[in-house]
């Protein structure tokens, strides 16, 4: 029973320190793991020392930190807006064309960021003012922007991606390339739900199409914007060459062995990105001295939220949560699937209202897992439908910190849309993840 209690203990601190005393995930993590630490009694300090430094091994780590510095430079780079102006010159023509430019583009840049507030306050600057300029109310843009914020999480290489795959039960169970093809699917599933609602949102609520001067001739927005989906599409290089047999073949090991994806991804989409976006980089010592400074306090955060969240893991192992876990979940067994996912669905949507993505994993994506897969759910499928009821935190009132960024943005208040995006897109997911979870949505497996 150690364990449990000191997973309940490793809940609670996270929930109190971040939502009580309102204190950032990465500081949040880092007491939580020390009050798991202290579980172990007298080796609490040579159980923690190891998980530590194990934590700071992990190349789970190391993605994490690549992933952050690689979004920030291509967005500081302008490849975002280009993005954006080649969808708006597909789109921008037709009825609610902004809305759907607002909602592909948040699953493109989710993509390549994954942060809800940074989703919404990036491509809601941009098609939140051409919405509103499409005849639409600021409520309704507030709403769609929140709405799309949380898609980034349910892509690979988010941080509650890192943080769920490092949990102590699912790390002996999935690497990364039994996952990377699913949630990639999974985060394209996201995205057409999106644009169904997106699509019931314009006729209910009227929205018009853009207003003509902030359109651009498709050859005019394709010539200076297609780079970015060249680094976009880059990502496929190190997963198709995981993922193949012919590093197997010359070498009898298993690819991602020799290829670990998750080092690899970053590193080739960085080199593709550099190439592509040379004429954007910054100029010279001080330029790159300033883009370091202002990135490297997001650096700090992520470093800290993944060490902590590694390291309490490895303590949670040490103590034999899956083996204590074992006997109050086999009862699960026989659950129907369907009502293991509404169960499971419902508590992480719940958790998730006060706390964001990566924090709400961290507290009950270990638990989460087990529960499902007991239930006779592939573990990847799990994982995927854990990742898409935790990506809720746009559309979860109060605690939606992307939905005020929104609201702020179209100077409206946000009370106004706390009924609105629960209907239209917090219901959306719970029941997306449950689709998932019961194999009605396919995904590779």
């Amino acid at each position: 029973m150690n364990a449990i209690y000191a997973l309940g203990a490793f809940i609670l601190t996270i929930i109190v320190w971040n939502a009580v005393f309102k204190r950032n995930i990465g500081e949040a993590m880092a007491v939580g793991f020390v009050v798991t630490a202290a579980f172990a009694g007298a080796d609490a300090l040579a159980v923690g020392w190891k998980s530590l430094v194990d934590g700071l091994k992990s190349e789970i780590t190391f993605a994490a930190l690549a992933f952050v510095f690689v979004s920030e430079l291509l967005t500081r780079t302008g490849l975002v807006g280009r993005m954006v102006d080649i969808l708006s010159s597909v789109l921008g023509r037709y009825r609610g064309g902004s809305a759907y430019a607002a909602t592909v583009a948040s699953g493109l840049f989710g993509a390549v960021a994954h942060n809800g507030a940074a989703i919404v306050a990036t491509i809601g600057s941009i098609t939140i003012p051409w919405m509103k300029r499409s005849k639409a109310s600021g409520e309704t843009a507030a709403l769609v922007l929140s709405g799309n914020a949380g898609v980034g999480a349910t892509f690979p290489f988010s941080g509650a991606f890192f943080v769920l795959l490092a949990a102590p039960t699912v790390l002996p169970v999935l690497s990364a390339g039994d996952i990377v093809a699913a949630m990639f699917v999974t985060g394209t599933w996201m995205v057409l739900m999106r644009v169904v609602v997106a699509a019931v949102i314009v006729r209910k609520r009227g929205v018009g199409a853009m207003a003509a001067a902030d359109l651009r001739p498709l050859r005019t927005s394709l010539r200076a914007g297609w780079p970015s989906l060249v680094v976009l599409g880059s990502i496929a290089l190190p997963i198709i060459v995981a993922s193949g047999s012919l590093v197997a073949d010359r070498t009898g090991l298993d690819a991602d062995d020799v290829i670990p994806l998750l080092i690899w991804l970053p590193v080739v989409m960085l080199l593709v990105g550099l190439v592509v976006e040379r004429k954007a980089l910054p100029r010279g010592r001080s330029q790159w001295w300033s883009l370091l400074g202002e990135v490297s306090p997001k650096l700090g955060l992520v470093g800290m939220t993944m060490i902590a969240a590694f390291a309490a893991s490895n303590v949670l192992n040490t103590l034999g949560l899956g083996k204590q876990l074992t006997p109050y979940l086999t009862g699960l067994t026989g659950v129907p699937q369907v009502v293991a996912a509404i169960v499971v669905g419902l508590i992480i949507v719940i958790v998730a209202g006060p706390l964001n993505t990566t924090s709400t994993v961290a507290a009950v994506g270990p638990v989460a897992f087990v529960a499902l897969t007991t239930a006779g759910i592939h573990p990847a499928v799990a994982f995927a439908a854990i990742l898409v009821w935790a990506s809720s935190e746009g559309c979860s009132p109060p605690g939606a910190a992307p939905l005020y960024v929104a609201a702020g943005i179209a100077e409206i208040n946000p009370v106004r849309i706390f009924v609105p995006v629960v209907l239209y897109y917090l219901i959306p997911t719970l029941i997306t993840g449950i689709l998932l979870a019961v194999g009605i949505l396919w995904i590779p497996t």
